[in-house]
């Protein structure tokens, strides 16, 4: 893998990063359980400080850190807030819609770990796709526990 594709690779998932970061402070807003939006809030630094990590990488790399968050996410965004709203901010609606949202960085994660990454990248990635993976289940027990 050239350098660029490295760069690429890492720049789709600081996107990625930056998309479940608005996304689980979308979610913090829209819930009223306040053990629920202290949950939210803290996924939402994990993944800015995921996102700074990979923007630091990407710099180190020679390359130039993605702006803002992928199209996808901000349509991510948009259908929680519309969803939230028809649903009368309803948990579980939301908690589903992060589970969704997380199962979306889980397949980025993934296909980015299928690739000839370096070493030093592919030990990044796999770290930021534990706590991806950690963030989704959490989402997942909660929203199962809502149910």
């Amino acid at each position: 893998m050239n350098n660029q594709d490295v760069i690429a690779t890492l720049n789709d998932l600081l996107e990625i990063s930056r998309d479940g970061e608005q996304g689980f402070r979308t979610c913090a807003e829209g819930v009223e359980n306040s053990s629920l939006k202290a949950i939210f809030a803290s996924a939402a630094r994990r993944c800015a400080e995921g996102a700074a990590e990979l923007e630091a990488k990407v710099r180190s790399l020679g390359g130039e850190p993605a702006q803002g968050g992928s199209i996808s996410g901000s349509l991510h965004r948009a259908w929680t807030n519309i969803k939230s709203t028809i649903t009368g901010m309803n948990e579980q609606a939301v908690l589903a819609e992060c589970e969704r949202g997380e199962d979306a960085a889980k397949a980025a994660y993934e296909a980015a770990l299928q690739k000839s990454l370096p070493a030093d990248v592919r030990t990044l990635v796999q770290r930021q796709y534990e706590g991806v993976k950690a963030n989704h289940d959490r989402v997942r027990n909660l929203r199962n526990a809502a149910a």
